[in-house]
């Protein structure tokens, strides 16, 4: 009897080609259900919430399906998600947070951990779509949905609640698993548009937030997949990872990666969705944010990030923050280019906050690797700013292949200035005041290179391209730094050891092992 190697290569070859030509067992096409068949008018007019809730509840009775929303204006407050459901939103339909003092929202869910974050980030059931503790849901489709009637948490004497009843976010997941939000819109999103807490295999493509506060918040999430995704936020940030202590515990955000994103601070809003880019007088009070960031709420860790071939646009720049006990480490970013740079391009703060049950103690950061990196018209006063704190440095930073052009303009007595520890103050480049250099200023720091990097200025600048102060281990080469009028030095050298600088455009090599105090070239 012939042994399987013994089969005749021809007939072995037939019988794969008739397995592979078989055609599938046909599957069962997912329901449908329609809200309008459970009483949804659609009209813009009429409250449609207890329709399409309906509709969710019987789509998810079946153990999965659809629930499908027709052209319309579906007016609504808290929608509840269900496992196994698909919200499905036809080109054209719109679910619009309803407003007004009658429509009311779910109320806020109790949270004894509140005290250390911000309120919007400490409950989930007062939005106008939420899901907790639900596995494999989508939102999905060429639809809006418009915060309309949602608070964003902007009051008068500072972010509080809206009060009962009030709607604070468009989507809002907590404890969820296997998440994907594609190719909708949201528009006016309230305090987020997206905010997910411990969510885990999570997917964000295609989506378009033309918001009033944050675009999309990531808290305590793992293994997180955003792409495609473009955001104008003019009053907060547009991406923002954090690791907050909502969920009770120390959690990380891991596994992440953003790629191919745009983002900007100082559209008018609405006007990235309907294409025309506005953006008005001075009057129009943006806050010019807009940005990606990690933290501030920083708990728990942050590992694992990938942040790549995203563009910026009349915003701040990136934001890498450790303020509560965080440690953030591992964290890759490259391919980002950013025109009228509000802030900072490159800002990583490791500070004292310590806002946590127990005080937590100081966290760290570490291993980070920043490549290909252009930035244009970015502030005068601040260029970028890397420090930790006291006895307490940033290490392991890597910084290549990037091209800065700063407004200029800094005058030459601030070359001498010592900006503020403000270890425990909330970290934000402009509450340092304006920078002692035009290109980065880095401060406790140790192990950090920079190479292959251009820095220039479009107005005269009395200030020099690097100043560092208590720095172990700097390495730079291959520099091209525009030097300041008035003979103003490359470098400022205060409390600095091991090192160097090599095969630099208008700067001899140099070499310092032994600390060095203060010194100018």
């Amino acid at each position: 009897m012939n042994t399987p190697t013994q089969i005749p290569r021809a007939l072995l070859l037939i019988c794969l080609w008739a397995a592979a030509s078989r055609p599938a067992p046909a599957q069962a096409p997912q329901a449908v259900f329609e809200v309008r068949a459970y009483g949804a008018a659609g009209d813009g007019k009429t409250l449609d919430t207890d329709a399409v809730n309906r509709a969710i509840e019987a789509a998810a009775a079946t153990g999965g399906a659809m629930v499908r929303f027709s052209a319309g204006t579906y007016l609504c407050t808290s929608i509840h998600l269900k496992s196994n459901v698909t919200l499905y939103l036809d080109a054209g339909s719109v679910i619009e947070a309803a407003e007004g003092p009658l429509p009311r929202y779910d109320d806020p869910e109790p949270n004894p951990w509140k005290d250390f974050q911000d309120y919007g980030h400490s409950h989930w059931q007062n939005s106008l779509i939420w899901g907790i503790g639900l596995r494999n849901i989508s939102i999905r489709g060429n639809g809006l949905i418009h915060g309309k009637g949602l608070d964003c948490g902007f009051h008068k004497g500072g972010y509080k609640d809206g009060g009962p009843g009030t709607g604070n976010k468009s989507i809002s997941l907590r404890d969820c698993v296997n998440v994907t939000l594609r190719d909708f819109s949201i528009l006016h999103g309230g305090h987020f548009g997206i905010l997910a807490t411990g969510v885990d295999n999570l997917v964000i493509d295609g989506v378009k937030i033309d918001t009033n506060r944050d675009g999309m918040d990531i808290d305590c999430c793992r293994n997180v997949r955003i792409s495609n995704c473009s955001v104008n936020a003019p009053w907060d940030d547009g991406i923002c990872l954090k690791a907050s202590y909502a969920l009770g515990e120390k959690r990380p955000c891991e596994n992440i990666t953003i790629s191919s994103c745009f983002v900007s601070g100082n559209y008018d809003e609405g006007t990235l969705l309907d294409g025309t880019f506005r953006r008005s007088s001075r009057d129009y009070g943006s806050l010019r944010t807009g940005r990606i960031k990690l933290g501030t709420e920083s708990n728990g860790d942050f590992k694992n990030i990938a942040i790549s071939n995203c563009v910026f646009d009349d915003c701040r720049g990136l934001a890498i923050e450790s303020v509560d006990g965080s440690v953030i480490e591992d964290v890759a970013i490259s391919n980002i280019t950013m025109r009228h740079v509000a802030n900072s391009p490159i800002f990583i703060r490791l500070g004292n906050r310590a806002r946590g049950p127990g005080h937590p103690p100081v966290g760290a950061i570490r291993h980070v690797t920043i490549d290909n990196v252009v930035a244009s018209d970015a502030d005068w006063s601040l260029g970028c700013l890397i420090t930790g704190i006291p006895g307490h440095p940033i290490e392991d930073v890597r910084i290549s292949n990037v091209d800065f052009i700063q407004e200029g303009g800094g005058p030459k007595a601030l070359a001498a200035r010592v900006p503020p520890e403000l270890e425990t103050g909330y970290p934000e480049p402009e509450n340092f005041g304006s920078l002692p250099s035009y290109g980065f200023f880095l401060r406790h720091v140790r192990d950090v290179e920079i190479h292959h990097a251009r820095l220039r200025f479009a107005t005269p600048e009395g200030r020099p391209a690097f100043v560092l102060q208590d720095v172990r281990g700097a390495y730079f080469d291959h520099l091209d730094a525009q030097r300041g009028t008035d003979h103003a030095a490359l470098f400022d050298l205060r409390d600095v050891a091991d090192f160097s600088v090599a095969a630099s455009r208008g700067c001899p090599d140099s070499r310092r092992e032994q600390p060095v105090l203060d010194e100018q070239f």
